[in-house]
């Protein structure tokens, strides 16, 4: 499933997509790219987009639908300590990035050079990622090591999106930079599906179902009972990553040396978000929009980040419906991209936000309202009394396949909402100044990333339940859908001018 990056975050915030446009150039879009153009893309743009390609999948895969619900629920072994504590590790990074994120951006746009960075970010971040393997429920690292070890590595990816998203001018021209964008949010989709698939035939199915397909036991004789299929998904992220970053150092070329010392770059960098956030001045309407979008993509962060460890904690699925649950999420995903652009041309995106946001609000009701012996708060469902839906390998009770399908409703929201939030700034923003807005669109996403996941948090540690943390999320998107009533503008076109 894709990511919010214009907001550099963690969890699912980074497979939905669009791009954290810190220390670079931003090209807004008009409209959607000519994609018949990737295949005319120097390869500088497709190294270029290949990284994120392999980079992302991290989020996706690990912290999302397979190593985080594995940690939280087998490791810590109590599914509502253990989403306090993600909620903890998530709320500590975002603390950490809601300005250093920023700062770096505005320091190495200054000092020119990004790949000597990159290397090192990329350099610490992938044996720490490959390490995921050793985390065992018992006889493994602490708890809190193994906190202290996936903070320092969503640090670092953001860290990664930073200097990768500042390469793009250097990658492709002004005209190559949609393609490229988008080419990199299909590589991310792609190649996270490809691993749930990947793993799902090679670790989990072999040995459960008879299929002339599958390998006739799981291969390099990983072990189900030592949880080795979640643990095998931090060496292979780790890999992919190592190895496609390659052609981004052979074949993109780095920005020039400016001269200037690190000392003076990270002053001038301070002056430059001070600078930033002075553009503000006078323009309320997008200062209300900018807040507003801060809380409900705070809120979106939260839901994508909890989806996963929220489903295996309530329905207690193994890593099997957890693959299964990924895959098709990600697929919905990709539609939730098309109902975004048709929303945007219909309502216009104002509206089109607010559609969406209202949609992930009842996407949160509907899912808090679910587990394997209630549907919908109100209606028993005892399991005991009921015959299977039918009698495939996952997801054969009802209140599993009401809350896969509420899934699917969160993955197409939640997509088409970051969509149209961009696509909202572009008909907001005056046309000389939207370089300028567009940075404040990005430092506003990196203000309270933090409040998400710690109100999850709190609400799981203060009531004792899962739900109780994850219906906090939707207090954060109420309050952003009711900021978004006092915006003015971006509604739909009426001839190709806003109406």
């Amino acid at each position: 499933m894709p990511v919010d990056t214009d907001a550099p975050q963690s969890g699912l915030s980074r497979a939905l997509g669009q791009g954290l446009d810190t220390g670079s150039e931003v090209i807004p879009a008009s409209g959607p790219p000519n994609l018949s153009g990737v295949f005319s893309l120097p390869r500088s743009a497709w190294a270029w987009a290949l990284f994120q390609g392999v980079r992302d999948p991290y989020v996706v895969v690990v912290s999302i639908y397979i190593f985080a619900p594995y940690f939280a629920t087998t490791v810590i072994g109590d599914p509502v300590r253990g989403q306090a504590v993600v909620a903890n590790i998530t709320t500590v990074q975002g603390l950490i990035l809601s300005l250093s994120a920023p700062l770096l951006g505005a320091v190495v746009n200054r000092m020119g050079p990004r790949k000597p960075w990159l290397a090192a970010a990329v350099g610490l971040m992938t044996p720490l990622i490959a390490c995921l393997w050793f985390v065992t429920p018992t006889g493994g690292p602490p708890v809190l090591a193994v906190s202290a070890m996936l903070v320092l590595i969503l640090v670092l990816l953001v860290y990664t999106d930073v200097l990768h998203n500042a390469l793009l001018s250097q990658a492709a021209t002004t005209a190559e930079a949609p393609i490229a964008s988008g080419l990199a949010y299909s590589l991310i989709n792609a190649i996270s599906t490809l691993v749930l698939v990947t793993v799902l035939w090679a670790f989990v199915l072999p040995g459960k179902v008879n299929w002339p397909i599958l390998p006739a036991a799981p291969l390099f004789g990983l072990s189900a009972a030592q949880h080795e299929p979640e643990r095998i998904v931090g060496p292979i992220v780790a890999a992919l990553m190592a190895i496609g970053v390659i052609p981004l150092f052979l074949f993109t070329p780095d920005a020039p040396k400016t001269g200037i010392r690190l000392k003076d770059a990270f002053i001038e960098g301070l002056q430059e978000l001070r600078d930033t956030v002075k553009v503000l001045r006078g323009e309320r309407n997008i200062a209300i929009y900018l807040g507003a979008r801060m809380l409900y993509t705070d809120g979106k962060t939260a839901l994508l980040a909890f989806g996963g460890l929220y489903a295996k904690g309530v329905m207690h699925w193994h890593v099997l419906e957890m693959l299964a649950y990924g895959i098709l999420l990600s697929i919905f995903a990709v539609i939730g991209g098309f109902v975004g652009a048709w929303l945007d041309v219909t309502f216009g995106p104002r509206r089109a936000v607010m559609i969406e946001v209202v949609g992930s609000i009842l996407c949160v009701i509907g899912t808090v309202g679910m587990s394997l012996e209630t549907i919908f708060y109100v209606i028993p469902w005892p399991s005991a009394s009921h015959t299977p839906v039918w009698n495939g390998p996952m997801f054969r009770t009802l209140p599993e396949i009401l809350l896969l399908t509420v899934g699917f409703g969160t993955a197409v929201f939640v997509t088409a909402a970051y969509s149209s939030s961009r696509m909202l700034l572009t008909r907001l923003a005056p046309p000389d100044k939207i370089g300028s807005f567009f940075g404040l669109y990005a430092l506003s996403g990196t203000a309270t990333m933090w409040l998400g996941s710690m109100l999850v948090g709190v609400f799981t540690a203060v009531f004792h339940t899962q739900q109780s943390g994850f219906a906090a999320i939707a207090g954060l998107l109420f309050a952003g859908l009711i900021a978004m009533q006092f915006v003015r503008g971006g509604d739909a076109w009426d001839g190709g001018e806003s109406a």
